[in-house]
């Protein structure tokens, strides 16, 4: 007689630890406390006869037997999303992004008709938020996430770091000696600021006042019109600088503290939409970014 499965929730808290190392990482991700992820595990282990995890006192660690049957059960997973669509009749992966609403309009937009000739069985559902999301919302698969390394209960993957400096509408008259008394735009609430840029090149800087946006868009429109300098960065402003709508005036870039990290969902990181989009950014990102380091040389 064929011996029966385990539970299909105890397979899904076993793949969610091993891939965090984590009991309490893999709580967060599942919606779980740490102690019922705990005894998932141990119930798991009981039922297969032999341990999954090391438990060390920092972190855990996979036995044999773990490393052998992890592999299993993601593939296992795997071949139940196809199955499931295959039986639904879902020929094409619908995959939710999640990221703000400058990237997304600067930066994802102008390559979106690229990845549809790619990878046309994939759609794609963007929401946007004016500042970036303080998390993952429900239901989104991937996440591109602008802002401080995120905390290591994140897993975030770094994407892109960039630099960032002035910009403002071809033929506007600014020098670095008049700089401070020109209009000055920027994205509130980030470390590359214009104070930070000035000393960044040990500029003599007399705080000038700068009008704050929640938003790189508000202040790139002001310098698209011609209103005065904004600050920006590659991601965001390299393509309208490619196309003649801006230019940087000055040669300094500093490097930012924020980057750009890619988050994908537990729930959907092995789906082939999710997997064929990330491996898509990664991509362009990498070409982008060496593209534009090219045209600095």
């Amino acid at each position: 007689m064929q011996a029966p499965l385990p539970p299909l929730g105890w397979l899904r808290t076993f793949e969610a630890a091993a891939r965090h190392l984590s009991f309490t990482g893999a709580a967060r991700d599942l919606n779980m406390t740490q102690s019922a992820v705990s005894q998932q595990i141990k119930s798991l282990e009981s039922y297969l006869g032999r341990p999954l995890f090391h438990r060390r006192p920092r972190a855990l660690e996979l036995t044999e037997a773990g490393m052998t049957y992890l592999p299993v059960v993601r593939d296992a997973f795997r071949t139940l999303v196809r199955g499931t669509r295959a039986v639904t009749g879902t020929d094409q992966d619908v995959v939710q992004v999640q990221s703000n609403l400058t990237f997304a309009v600067h930066w994802l937009a102008p390559r979106l008709a690229r990845f549809r000739t790619v990878h046309p069985e994939v759609q794609l559902n963007i929401s946007t938020d004016l500042w970036e999301p303080r998390g993952m919302a429900d239901g989104v698969d991937v996440e591109i996430r602008f802002s401080l390394r995120p905390a290591d209960t994140v897993r975030a993957e770094l994407l892109r770091s960039d630099h960032y400096y002035p910009v403002c509408a071809p033929g506007y008259p600014v020098t670095l000696n008049d700089l401070a008394m020109q209009p000055l735009y920027d994205c509130s609430n980030l470390l590359c600021n214009w104070a930070a840029w000035a000393e960044d090149q040990s500029l003599t800087w007399p705080d000038p006042p700068v009008t704050y946006a929640t938003t790189f868009s508000l202040s790139l429109s002001v310098a698209l019109s011609g209103g005065g300098l904004a600050l920006a960065h590659d991601a965001i402003a390299g393509g309208l600088i490619d196309a003649g709508q801006l230019v940087a005036p000055f040669d300094h870039r500093a490097p930012m503290q924020e980057a750009y990290y890619l988050i994908l969902s537990p729930q959907a990181e092995h789906s082939p939409g999710t997997v064929a989009f990330a491996s898509w950014l990664r991509a362009e990102m990498a070409a982008h970014h060496k593209g534009r380091l090219g045209t600095q040389a």
